[in-house]
C-alpha cells in the first residue's frame, strides 16, 4: 500500500477530488458535508494499475481550515508523499500557504501538484503561482496535473501521475522497529479500544505485543485484531492505513498523538538536540524559549527551547512530555498563537548530555556542527565516548553497521569504547594507580570498582578491554597497568614490600613445623604484623585469614581434609581439635571455613561429616 496527505484547499475541491479517485466519501461528519469543509481527518483509498506490491493507494484527507492546522499536521505528519491541491477559481490562498509549509518543514518533498475546478476557470494562472509559490519552499520539482472532477478530465493524467509518484517511494524494511503515530482513537462495540493510523516503519499482526507511548508514560498493550483499509489481515506491513484492535486498553487511556512502539525499542527522547531548517530562507525562532508547539508524527506537544548556536540553526527541545524519536527524525515547530510554522528540524542527538556548566551550550554546538542527521555508529561513538549497542539500536543505527563497529573498537559485555576514549582512560589508570600506591604501599592495585569510577567508565568490564586496547596499541605497552586477581596493578607489581615478605617467610616456618598452631597475638605483633599487613599478605596469597587474628598456612584447609578423613564417618570440634594438635580458637573458625565451601556438612545432631 501508499499512502498519501491529500493537503491544500479549504473546501469541498480537495474532498470532490478524492470522492472522484475512490468512489468514497473522505468527510465522515454530515456537519462536513454540510459546511463544505473538512473539519476531522479523513480517508480513503483506491487501486492504480501498473503500481507495485498490491496497487492500492490511500489518502489522509486533511482539513485545509487555518484553525485546523494542527489536525492537519497529525494527518501529514506519518504519511510519506502529498497530494498538494489548489483550485484553479481560488489560487494560492492563505490555507494553500501554512499547508506548504508544514510539508516543507516535515521533509515531506515527495509530492504532486493537483490544480482542480479547471471546467470553471483556465488553470494557467493558478498553476504558475502554484509552481512559485511551491519553489520558494523548495517543493518546486513538483509535477503537476489539471484537472476537473465533476466533468472527469484530467482523471486518468492524475491516476498515472499517482502511480509514477508513489512507485519512486522507497519500501520500508518490514523487520524494521514498529511505530504507529495515532490518529484516531474510539469504541466498537464488542470489541473494545481501536487506534488508527499510518504505519511508517514495521510489521503488526494480532497477538504482538507493544507499548503505548502517550502523556502517561509507556504502557504494555496486545493487538487482539488488525485491519487494513477496513479489512482483517493476518499482517500489516509499511507503510499502511491500518486499524489496531488493542487488547485491556480503555479507550480513555490513548488519544491522538499517542504512538504504538516495538517494546524496548525506541529511545525515552525527555530532550533532544536538533537542527532547524527554514522555508525559503534561514529559520526565525525569536527569542523566547516557549510558546512553541513540536508536531511529530501526529503529536502536538508544546516545546521550551534553548539555543546551542542559533545562527547555525542548532537548538535543544524539551518537550512536555518525552517523545520516541530517532536521529533522522524530521518534525515541524510551530507557532499556534501567530498561527504559522516557524521551522522544520532534524533530530541529530535525542539522547544529549546534559548542560550544566557555563560554556557547555557553546561547546555542545561544536559537537553537533558536522551532525547530518543520519545514524552513524561511529560518529555515535566519538560523540559519546563510551556507547552500549542497545542505545545505538535505539538511535536508529542500523544492526549491521553496529556490528561492523564492534568488530574495530574496544569494547564488552554490549558496551563499545572509542579508540581515543580508551588510550586517555589506560593514561588516566596510570596515574591514579600510580598515586594509590605511592599513598598505600600495603594495598598495591586499585580494585575494578574503584578504577571504573577513576576514570568514569560505565562498566567495569571496560576497564579492563581499554588497557589491553592501550597495550595492544601503545609504544610503551610494558607501562599499562594490567588486570590481576580483581585488580589494576602495574605490570611490574611484586606484591607486599619486602619487609612485609620477610616478616611472612618466619610465619611459614612457624607454621611449616605445627600447621594447625596459629601464632598468637604476641609472636604476631613481633613480627609487625598487624591488621592491614595481614591483609595484604592475604590478598598476596602468602596467608590463610580465618579471622582477623586466627592465621595459618593457605594450604591449611586441604591439609586439615586429609587428617578428617581418618576420623570416621562423623566427627566434633573436640575430635578435630585432638586430631589436628591444635586449638578451639583455630578449629571452630576453619570448620566453618569447611563448611562455607560445602566440604563439610553438619548434621541435624549438631556434629560434623565430609559431604
Amino acid at each position: 500500500m501508499h499512502v498519501l496527505c491529500t493537503a491544500g484547499h479549504v473546501d469541498h475541491g480537495k474532498s470532490t477530488l478524492v470522492r472522484a479517485l475512490t468512489g468514497m466519501e473522505p468527510d465522515r461528519y454530515a456537519e462536513e458535508r454540510r459546511r463544505g469543509m473538512t473539519i476531522d481527518l479523513g480517508f480513503a483509498w483506491t487501486t492504480l494499475p501498473g503500481l507495485p506490491r498490491d496497487g492500492t493507494v490511500a489518502f489522509v484527507d486533511v482539513p485545509g481550515h487555518e484553525r485546523f492546522v494542527s489536525t492537519m499536521l497529525a494527518g501529514a505528519g506519518p504519511a510519506p508523499a502529498a497530494m498538494f491541491v489548489v483550485a484553479a477559481d481560488e489560487g494560492w490562498m492563505p490555507q494553500s500557504a501554512e499547508h506548504a509549509d508544514a510539508l516543507a518543514a516535515a521533509g515531506l518533498d515527495r509530492g504532486l501538484l493537483v490544480i482542480t475546478r479547471c471546467d470553471l476557470l483556465d488553470p494557467d494562472l493558478a498553476l504558475a503561482d502554484a509552481r512559485d509559490a511551491l519553489a520558494a519552499r523548495g517543493l518546486g520539482d513538483w509535477p503537476a496535473v489539471c484537472v476537473s472532477a465533476p466533468t472527469g478530465a484530467g482523471l486518468e493524467d492524475l491516476r498515472t501521475a499517482l502511480a509514477d509518484l508513489v512507485s519512486g517511494i522507497p519500501a520500508p524494511e518490514p523487520d524494521a522497529d514498529v511505530r504507529l503515530w495515532v490518529d484516531r482513537a474510539f469504541t466498537v462495540r464488542g470489541a473494545g479500544t481501536v487506534v488508527t493510523g499510518t504505519l511508517r516503519s514495521g510489521t503488526v499482526a494480532p497477538g504482538q505485543e507493544l507499548e503505548l507511548d502517550g502523556a502517561d508514560g509507556r504502557t504494555a498493550v496486545t493487538v487482539r485484531a488488525v485491519q487494513e483499509l477496513g479489512e482483517p489481515v493476518d499482517a500489516a506491513t509499511a507503510v499502511a492505513r491500518v486499524a489496531l484492535n488493542l487488547r485491556g486498553l480503555p479507550h480513555s487511556a490513548v488519544r491522538r498523538g499517542d504512538v504504538l512502539l516495538a517494546p524496548r525499542a525506541w529511545p525515552v527522547a525527555r530532550e533532544f538536540d536538533v537542527r532547524l531548517h527554514g522555508i525559503g530562507g534561514p529559520p526565525e525562532v525569536g527569542n523566547s524559549p516557549v510558546g512553541l508547539t513540536l508536531h511529530a508524527g501526529s503529536a502536538a506537544v508544546p516545546v521550551r527551547m534553548r539555543p546551542l548556536d542559533a545562527g547555525a540553526g542548532l537548538i535543544r527541545l524539551r518537550p512536555a512530555r518525552p517523545l520516541p524519536l530517532r536521529i533522522g527524525d524530521r518534525a515541524v515547530l510551530r507557532d499556534p498563537g501567530a498561527r504559522r510554522v516557524v521551522a522544520g528540524l532534524t533530530v541529530l542527538d535525542p539522547k544529549p548530555p546534559p548542560l550544566r556548566r557555563r560554556g557547555a551550550a557553546r561547546q555542545r554546538a561544536g559537537e553537533l556542527a558536522a551532525a547530518t542527521g543520519t545514524p552513524d555508529a561511529g560518529a555515535e561513538l566519538a560523540r559519546r565516548g563510551t556507547v552500549r549497542t542497545a542505545e545505538l539500536t535505539r538511535l536508529g543505527v542500523p544492526g549491521p553497521e553496529i556490528r561492523a563497529l564492534a568488530g574495530r573498537v574496544p569494547g564488552a559485555v554490549g558496551l563499545l569504547l572509542h579508540p581515543a576514549r580508551a588510550l586517555s582512560a589506560a593514561a588516566d589508570l596510570a596515574a591514579a594507580l600510580a598515586r594509590h600506591d605511592a599513598a598505600d604501599p600495603l594495598d598495591p592495585g586499585l580494585p575494578l570498582a574503584a578504577a571504573r569510577r577513576a576514570v568514569d567508565l560505565p562498566d567495569a568490564a571496560l576497564v579492563e578491554a581499554a588497557l589491553d586496547w592501550a597495550r595492544d596499541t601503545s609504544s610503551e605497552a610494558a607501562e599499562v597497568p594490567v588486570v590481576r586477581d580483581g585488580r589494576v596493578r602495574t605490570a611490574a607489581d611484586a606484591g607486599p614490600p619486602a619487609e612485609l615478605l620477610a616478616a611472612a617467610a618466619e610465619l611459614r616456618a612457624d607454621l611449616t613445623r605445627t600447621p594447625f598452631t596459629a601464632p598468637d597475638a604476641e609472636r604476631l605483633a613481633g613480627l609487625g604484623l598487624g591488621p592491614r599487613e595481614l591483609a595484604a599478605l592475604e590478598r598476596a596469597g602468602e596467608l590463610l585469614r580465618l579471622t582477623p587474628e586466627v592465621v595459618l598456612l593457605p594450604d591449611a584447609p586441604d591439609r586439615a581434609v586429609e587428617v578428617l578423613r581418618d576420623l570416621g564417618d562423623e566427627f566434633t570440634p573436640s575430635t578435630v581439635r585432638e586430631a589436628l594438635g591444635s586449638s578451639r580458637r583455630v578449629v571452630v573458625p576453619l570448620l566453618e571455613l569447611l563448611g562455607r565451601r560445602g566440604v563439610t556438612v553438619r548434621t541435624a545432631g549438631g556434629v560434623h561429616r565430609l559431604r
